[in-house]
């Protein structure tokens, strides 16, 4: 059985979590008045704050998860 084959055969509440340890996603955000970026696991949980892309970015990397950027 081939990888497309398996896919199909997923569950829908099976194939929503491919990835959900793997990703974290950066999105520009405002608190109390000062931009930063939140870094949100895949299912939207926040897991963090950070004053710059850079800093997110690297704390993601740091978590060895995959950042993704959302605008």
């Amino acid at each position: 059985m081939n990888i497309a084959e398996k896919l199909r055969e997923m569950s829908p509440q099976d194939f929503a979590l491919v990835g959900m340890q793997q990703l974290a996603y950066i999105k520009p955000t405002l608190v109390n008045g000062v931009s930063g970026y939140s870094i949100h696991a895949a299912d939207g949980t926040q897991i963090g704050m950070a004053p710059s892309w850079d800093i997110a970015f690297a704390a993601v990397k740091q978590h060895e998860l995959e950042p993704v950027a959302l605008q």
